[in-house]
Formats: C-alpha cells, sequence, structure tokens
C-alpha cells in the first residue's frame, strides 16, 4: 500500500501537462505569442513523454524503478524551474517540451510496473486505475494554483514554483518506490480460484510481442481512441463557445478531470471484475455514441454530459491497456512492452489536436472533427469484438 501511495503522490506531481492550457492562455496574453507558438511546447512535451516512456520502460526493467524515476522527478521539477527563465519559444520549447517532457515520461514508466509487482494479479485493475487516477486528478489543483500564480505574480513564477513543488515532494516520493524481494508472492483474494491463480502468462520480451496481432489491434485501438478523447479535452472550452455560446467555460475543464480520474478507477475496477477487452469495448461505445451526438449539444447541460463521457472514455484507456498488456504478455518486461504500445498515445497527442485544428480553421465548427472521431470509435469497436487473448503457449513456440 505504502509503493501505492507514494506513485498517487509522485502522479499527482507530473500531471503538469494539465496546467497547459493556462500557460498557453498567459503566453499569448502576456508575451504576445500567437497560438501556434504557444502550442509548441506542450505538443513536443507529448511527443516527447511518449518517446521517453519507450527508453524508461526499458531502463525499469533493468534497473528497477527508484533510480529512474529519481531522474524523472528530478528532470521534471528541473525543466520547470529553467522554464521559468526561458523567454523564447525556442528556449520554452526545450526546457518545457524536452526537459520537463522527458521527466514526465522517466517518472510515468515506472509506477505502474512496481505497483503492480506488490498486488495480486487481480487486482491490477483497481492498482493501473489508481496510479493513472492521480495523473488525471492534477488538473483540479494545478490549473486553480498556476492561474492564480500567473494573476498575482508572472508565469515566470509560475514555473518556478511548480517545479520547486516537484522537487520538494515528488522526488522524496519517488525515492520510496521499489521492486518487491524476488522471492516476494502477493496474497491472493479469498475468492480467487486456484484455476484462475494459476493461469498462465507468458512472459513476452517487445520482439516475441511485435509477432503478434492482437498488439497493432491494441495500438490502433489505442491510438484512435486516445485521438478522439484528446480532441475533446483540448478544445472543450472552444467547442463550448461555438456550439453552446457559454463565454466561461473552465467548468466543463473541471468536469472532465473529475470524470477522466473516476473513469480511470472505476472501469480499472470493472476491468478485473469482467476483463480488459470487455471494459474497453463499453468505452469504446460510449466514446462512438458521444462523438455521433456531440455537433447536437448545445446547452450548458448537453456540455457537460458531452464532458463527462469523453473523461470517461479517455480514463478507461489509461486504466485498462496498462492492465491489458500484462495480461497479454505477462509483467516481467511490462515496461519495455508498454512503452512500445504507448507509442500510440504519442501519436494520437499529434493526430488529435491536428483533426481538430484543421476542421474548424477551415468550417468554422468541430462538425467534421466529430465525424472523423465517430468512425475512429467504429474501428475501435471492431477491433474489440475480434481480438482475442494472446495463447502464451503458441507465443512462446513460435518465438523461441
Amino acid at each position: 500500500m505504502r509503493i501505492l501511495v507514494a506513485g498517487i503522490i509522485v502522479n499527482l506531481c507530473m500531471g503538469i501537462l494539465y496546467a497547459w492550457s493556462v500557460m498557453k492562455k498567459a503566453l499569448v496574453i502576456d508575451y504576445g505569442w500567437s497560438n501556434a507558438d504557444a502550442s509548441l511546447p506542450y505538443t513536443t512535451a507529448i511527443v516527447v513523454f511518449a518517446l521517453s516512456l519507450l527508453v524508461a520502460g526499458v531502463l525499469q526493467d533493468r534497473v528497477g524503478p527508484r533510480r529512474v524515476l529519481q531522474v524523472g522527478t528530478v528532470l521534471t521539477g528541473l525543466g520547470m524551474l529553467l522554464s521559468g527563465l526561458s523567454d523564447s519559444v525556442m528556449l520554452l520549447t526545450i526546457t518545457f517540451g524536452v526537459v520537463t517532457g522527458t521527466g514526465i515520461g522517466f517518472g510515468y514508466a515506472c509506477l505502474s510496473p512496481s505497483a503492480m509487482k506488490w498486488f495480486h494479479p487481480s487486482k491490477k485493475g483497481l492498482v493501473n486505475g489508481l496510479i493513472a487516477g492521480g495523473f488525471g486528478l492534477a488538473s483540479l489543483y494545478l490549473a486553480p494554483i498556476t492561474s492564480w500564480l500567473i494573476e498575482d505574480y508572472s508565469i515566470s513564477t509560475a514555473f518556478i514554483v511548480l517545479g520547486a513543488g516537484v522537487l520538494l515532494i515528488a522526488v522524496p516520493a519517488a525515492s520510496t518506490i521499489i521492486n518487491p524481494p524476488a522471492d516476494y508472492t502477493p496474497e491472493a483474494p479469498k475468492n480467487q480460484t486456484a484455476a484462475a491463480a494459476n493461469k498462465p502468462v507468458a512472459n513476452a520480451t517487445w520482439r516475441q510481442m511485435l509477432k503478434t496481432p492482437q498488439f497493432y489491434m491494441m495500438w490502433v485501438m489505442f491510438a484512435f481512441s486516445s485521438a478522439a478523447g484528446l480532441m475533446v479535452i483540448g478544445n472543450i472550452t472552444s467547442i463550448a463557445g461555438i456550439q453552446a455560446q457559454i463565454e466561461e467555460a473552465a467548468y466543463l475543464v473541471g468536469i472532465l478531470a473529475i470524470f477522466n480520474t473516476g473513469g480511470r478507477v472505476v472501469m480499472g475496477i470493472l476491468s478485473d471484475k469482467i476483463g480488459g477487452i470487455r471494459t474497453l469495448l463499453i468505452a469504446f461505445a460510449l466514446q462512438g455514441l458521444n462523438m455521433v451526438l456531440f455537433a447536437t449539444y448545445d446547452s450548458s447541460i448537453m456540455m457537460m454530459v458531452g464532458a463527462a463521457l469523453a473523461g470517461v472514455g479517455y480514463g478507461t484507456l489509461l486504466a485498462v491497456f496498462p492492465s491489458l498488456t500484462t495480461d497479454f504478455y505477462g509483467l516481467k518486461n511490462y515496461g519495455t512492452n508498454f512503452g512500445v504500445l504507448y507509442t500510440a498515445w504519442g501519436i494520437s497527442g499529434v493526430i488529435g489536436p491536428i483533426i481538430a485544428a484543421i476542421v474548424v480553421d477551415t468550417t468554422g465548427n468541430f462538425n467534421m472533427a466529430y465525424s472523423i472521431s465517430a468512425a475512429m470509435m467504429a474501428v475501435c469497436v471492431v477491433l474489440a469484438l475480434v481480438i482475442k487473448p494472446v495463447n502464451s503457449e503458441e507465443l512462446v513456440a513460435q518465438t523461441a
């Protein structure tokens, strides 16, 4: 439990990405940057985050989580401090986009694999949901704190204070996270049957994983569903202004954060009960229906419903795909394997915003973006219906 709590604390600090919308606004207003320039550090951070998570996954499988986490939290805090001293697009792209993005990727890569090793496999959905929930919950406090710091002081001060907070809180918490001893066996729940407890799972390497069709199906599902969710998350205030003439839509960001976090925990628990694929199928269907109907949301109430469904649909992905990776390919090489799969999220972080930007600049609304997202969710539903669990014996035989 101590490892789980420490992991949540680290993610509450590392979720600094969720405060960027507030920072972007200040860069445009206070510094006179264009929207494109103000978006560059964030876009860079997303791509670097996904790539560094892959590298960190390999490292943590080899040397354990503590050292990689310490490097990650230090880089995150240091990048934020240096961002406070940056006064150009290029410098901020390097300090926030590259340094902080690398730190977040290093930190995020280590928390789930370490925590899962301390708990019985039947609880992996719950564990992943709570760990991922800490990252999603960060926006509830980071956004208002960042806004207050910018309004009362400056954006430079906001970067420095937040960076100092990461160094003072996240680094010590990261230093407590370790893997269990080699002979450690987590206690099975009382209702766990012997057959389920002894269900064999091959510990596949990333090369073995890439030889299975399930990986590519998972990659497409992760990329398409994340792109649809990020399209809404990144544009909810603009969508509310265009469709419902809501000028102050900051409350929708809070609703997204709450249901994003709740979706990670609740759907993580559900995946322990009914399985990861069935849980994803539910999330895909809900998100697809939401995308089909989103163009009709023209009131505050309907916008709140749309934001809530988008939050749950997106949050489910971050809780279930890590669990599904261990279900299919084992826990031993999880850090590396999930790092490879997580490249799908990095791609989605580019696809979603680009689709939205092109559509709204061309048509003046987001309707076509909803249609594209609905089509991607339809593909996800089909893949979830046809994908089958990896046969451990065949995996070992085919890749030996």
